[in-house]
């Protein structure tokens, strides 16, 4: 089983003004596709683990042969980020019922929330991620670097924890339209949270 480019459910054009057309078609056609070629070129000698959700086998990186490891944590990493990325993108939907009253809980606010979410992704230096996450039945926020991902742990990404909600924070994600400006990206990024994808991933209904 090889690892292939997942079908968006709406057109590069749909995130405008948030993420422009121009932006979304590169990244998802150039730098994701680039991300499933390398993996799948590390996996082809790999049986045990070419078989595996992408999921799954970021979270047995400690098992893959060494000479295969870092290219897999980078690249089936990359895999894994980006396929949750667009799921969480979506114009118009609403933040609501019990996954609001969590992030209630557990923040103190939404906008509690979001302003701890944006100082992670601001404070993220150089390329990476920052994430919401549920650890040990409660949200919290993360930020990992580079194509690390919560799932494959503390030893290797420096955190852990069930991803709920994912913001690339790499350059390539935003530099044609916002240039260096990483607080606006970041800032527009609350335009277009599929809130209800990440309700489903609160509740493990996916």
């Amino acid at each position: 089983m090889s690892f292939t480019l997942p079908h968006l459910s709406y057109a590069y054009e749909d995130l405008e003004p948030y993420i422009d057309k121009k932006t979304m078609e590169i990244h998802h056609t150039k730098h994701h596709q680039t991300y499933i070629n390398n993996a799948n070129n590390a996996l082809e000698c790999l049986p045990t683990f070419s078989n595996l959700p992408v999921e799954e086998l970021i979270q047995k990186l400690d098992q893959v042969p060494e000479d295969k490891k870092i290219i897999l944590r980078n690249n089936a990493g990359g895999h894994a980020n980006h396929s949750l990325f667009w799921k969480g993108l979506k114009q118009g939907s609403i933040l609501q019922g019990t996954f609001k009253l969590a992030l209630e809980q557990d923040f103190g606010s939404v906008y509690t929330f979001q302003k701890s979410f944006e100082h992670a992704a601001m404070t993220r230096f150089g390329s990476g991620w920052t994430w919401l996450v549920k650890q040990n039945g409660k949200l919290t926020i993360v930020s990992t670097a580079n194509q690390d991902n919560p799932l494959m742990g503390t030893m290797i990404s420096g955190t852990y924890g069930y991803p709920i909600l994912g913001l690339d924070v790499w350059e390539h994600a935003y530099y044609l339209k916002y240039q260096n400006r990483r607080q606006e990206y970041i800032q527009s990024f609350w335009k277009i949270v599929n809130w209800d994808e990440a309700a489903l991933r609160f509740s493990h209904k996916i």
